[in-house]
């Protein structure tokens, strides 16, 4: 199932653009085949990872050809080992050529940020923190990515600008102080939304839980900081840590005892999974 904010409408979108953007007015290299030539294929993971992005390849061949049948070995969020088959693929064999690409583009790029997320998540295994992906994404493809990370384990921040209110240090700057842009932007969402406040200093963290705050990010403290941090606030409110987090530093910084890590290199460091489309012989 998906999360609400991923509609079957977005990823017709999304798969219709990818198409018009590979086809154009069509693929000139598959009419090399004889357009009556059935063919069966198999999508081959060749690395471990996680698997996401059945939709988008099911949504490619359905608008390209729905004669072309799928039948799938693994869900999205299953582990995949190399050389694992991951979905068999029969029907016209112009038809597969020309959707391979597309539907690989996006079941590699998926499938590369789920696997990257459950590492993190792996990483952090028992400690009760949650990882959260960021709006650092690729141009087009934000809610995808968001679902890959809720497959691989993580969790999502807000969806954008307009469904959670993140003051930062230009916000800040801009509105005077914490507690000015605080009660600005509790006039301009009436507790509606989910109020977050960066902070870089001890000072700022005071600031913040005296305006009573939802969250509060602590951004680039060191692990000593972050303790102390934990420990003024005594529960109060929501802490997360972020910025240079990587997978050899963040079981420590779980051991903090903040309640959410926010990783950017889920969703912007991206390494595409190795996927091939083979023939049946």
């Amino acid at each position: 199932m998906f999360p609400p904010y991923l509609t079957e409408t977005e990823i017709r979108r999304q798969v219709r653009h990818a198409l018009d953007e590979d086809i154009g007015d069509g693929d000139l290299t598959a009419r090399l085949i004889d357009a009556e030539e059935s063919a069966q294929a198999e999508i081959i993971c060749r690395e471990a990872a996680v698997l996401c992005g059945r939709a988008w390849v099911e949504e490619a061949f359905r608008q390209f050809d729905p004669s072309v049948e799928i039948s799938w070995h693994a869900e999205d969020g299953d582990p995949l080992g190399v050389n694992q088959h991951i979905c068999s693929l029969n029907g016209p064999a112009r038809s597969l050529l020309t959707v391979e690409r597309t539907a690989l583009n996006f079941l590699q790029t998926l499938s590369g940020t789920a696997t990257l997320t459950r590492r993190f998540a792996d990483a952090i295994a028992g400690t009760g923190v949650k990882i959260l992906d960021t709006r650092k994404t690729l141009p087009g493809l934000r809610l995808a990515q968001k679902y890959a990370v809720l497959c691989g384990g993580g969790h999502n921040h807000r969806i954008g600008l307009f469904d959670a209110i993140l003051i930062k240090e230009n916000h800040i700057m801009a509105a005077g102080s914490i507690s000015a842009a605080v009660q600005q932007a509790r006039a301009l969402s009436r507790n509606k939304l989910l109020l977050e406040v960066e902070v870089e200093t001890l000072q700022e963290l005071h600031e913040a839980l005296a305006a009573g705050v939802d969250r509060i990010l602590l951004d680039n403290m060191d692990n000593a900081t972050l303790r102390e941090a934990v420990a003024i606030t005594e529960g109060r409110t929501e802490l997360e840590a972020s910025g240079g987090i990587n997978l050899e530093t963040i079981r420590a910084v779980a051991e903090t005892g903040v309640d959410y890590i926010s990783v950017g290199e889920l969703t912007k460091h991206l390494h595409a999974v190795d996927l091939s489309m083979r023939f049946a012989g």
